[in-house]
């Protein structure tokens, strides 16, 4: 009746126009008197003795007839019987549907793991990923491994591949320095993104791996707060790193990106040194851990089961390139300045920074005769204070109870003479 309502009234409003002989004659609505006939006052004569009259207006006479009042008590009950219609047969699809719940909840299943595995597999040969191997020791040994994402967003081919080798040979803790902006952080995320994806049955971004099965992976990245919960950043990275300490075991993989970093500056080494220790002394797992604190390289001197790792630059001139490549050894330079230049920082922010650090450096170098302390290209300031000065020394071993105020004056002459020399 919806569809074919309009087409009924125009058929209707002929055949009476014609039966009639009014040409004018005219079928409409109103909300008021629903469908009516509406003829002019000049063709009064001619209406029929069927018509019933309904209204009065200027100039014309609205009437109804028998089949238009029956015709509009249809159109005006169809919307009413459809709304029935259409929920009886809701009704019926819902029972039959929870007849068949269990098998089609089963099929979903089956086509989510399938549509799974057909991506994966899709991937792998568009992509030319590698089978990984999977054993029980707590090895990771990639050659030429890719960031998933990154391999494929980035324009084809300017992705630089790394290998990644830990193991008992190679060094369970890998510490891994070098500028911000070289890919440190893109290469620990990697790897776990790799033992992930291989552990869920997927090829990888790489020519070869070998994987050994993790029970866990632990991750502590980025920087946030909970503002809601009155965590700072550092509250947060300290819960997360907690976390992984006291669960994490010989079997798990540990990405560390950045560890102390919220706090000062010997507060943070001290956490990362001893966040390293534990490490390797108590939970023997493998660990990515990439750090600006450059000193924590030394404990690769100390630990056989701790190297190093760096992102390879080049330099030219004042200029430098970052490889994004990882090669063995501990960093030499931060390059924060250099960083700072490519993100736009103001050029005499640049050129004041430069002539800060070189007086730094300076006065660091000169003051530097700790046996432990090390200056690595002349960037990296020390995790150690500064020797005590000999007359330090001197003034512990007075005893002051027995010093006249002339012996004072005499030895404070000989320190005054001893500085000018």
């Amino acid at each position: 009746m919806q569809s074919g309502g309009k087409d009924w009234i125009a058929r209707y409003q002929a055949t009476e126009a014609e039966r009639t002989g009014i040409p004018t004659l005219k079928v409409a609505y109103n909300r008021v008197f629903g469908y009516y006939i509406e003829i002019t006052n000049i063709h009064r004569e001619k209406i029929p003795v069927d018509y019933i009259r309904k209204q009065t207006v200027k100039n014309a006479e609205r009437y109804i007839t028998p089949v238009l009042k029956e015709y509009e008590e249809k159109v005006l009950t169809a919307d009413e019987r459809a709304c029935t219609l259409e929920y009886e047969i809701f009704e019926h699809l819902r029972e039959k549907t929870g007849e068949a719940r269990v098998a089609m909840q089963q099929t979903a299943v089956a086509l989510a793991h399938l549509d799974v595995l057909v991506a994966l597999a899709s991937l792998a040969r568009d992509r030319g990923y590698c089978r990984p191997v999977l054993v029980e020791e707590s090895v990771l040994n990639i050659v030429d491994g890719k960031h998933p994402v990154l391999d494929i967003v980035e324009p084809e081919g300017t992705f630089v591949p790394n290998d990644t080798v830990i193991d008992d040979g190679h060094g369970m803790i890998q510490l891994i320095t070098g500028p911000n902006m070289a890919g440190k952080s893109t290469y620990i995320r990697q790897n776990a993104l790799l033992c992930i994806m291989a552990q869920i049955g997927s090829f990888l971004p790489a020519r070869e791996a070998t994987l050994g099965i993790c029970d866990r992976i632990f991750a502590r990245v980025g920087a946030s707060d909970e503002l809601s919960r009155g965590q700072s950043t550092f509250m947060v990275e300290m819960t997360e790193t907690a976390r992984i300490l006291n669960q994490a075991t010989e079997r798990s993989l540990v990405i560390l990106d950045e560890i102390g970093r919220g706090t000062s500056t010997y507060d943070g080494i001290s956490l990362a040194w001893a966040i390293v220790e534990y490490l390797h002394d108590r939970t023997g797992c493998r660990t990515l851990f990439a750090t600006h604190y450059h000193e924590l390289t030394d404990l690769a001197e100390t630990y056989e089961r701790i190297c190093n790792l760096n992102v390879a630059v080049r330099e030219q001139r004042d200029d430098v390139a970052f490889l994004h490549k990882i090669v063995p050894g501990a960093a030499d330079k931060s390059y924060g300045i250099h960083v700072a230049r490519l993100a736009g920082v103001p050029r005499d922010v640049i050129k004041r920074a430069g002539e800060i650090l070189k007086e730094l450096e300076q006065t660091h170098i000169e003051t530097s005769t700790h046996p432990k302390r090390k200056i690595v290209g002349g960037m990296q300031f020390s995790l150690f204070g500064p020797d005590d000065n000999p007359i330090v020394d001197e003034l512990r071993k007075l005893n002051i109870d027995d010093l006249t105020p002339l012996d004072a004056l005499r030895l404070v002459a000989e320190w005054k003479a001893s500085f000018r020399r």
